[in-house]
């Protein structure tokens, strides 16, 4: 996703926030940090952000990753 090397963001949320995260992240099949940048893209393209340098193929159909396992 990211050329060249990434950055790192700390964010304290309440436990019940990251269980939500991390339940989501599970079902998706991804890490913890990966599901954030997903949601983070989602946000940003559905409220109409500019996302430069983003792959337009980035979120892939969540559906067919739960098919594909």
């Amino acid at each position: 996703m990211a050329a060249g090397k990434s950055e790192v963001v700390s964010v304290r949320v309440e436990p019940h926030i990251k269980a939500a995260l991390q339940a989501a992240a599970d079902r998706e099949m991804r890490s913890l940090a990966n599901m954030v940048e997903v949601m983070v893209i989602a946000y940003c393209r559905s409220n109409g952000y500019p996302l430069q340098g983003v792959p337009a193929e980035t979120l892939p159909n969540a559906a067919s990753r739960r098919k594909a396992s």
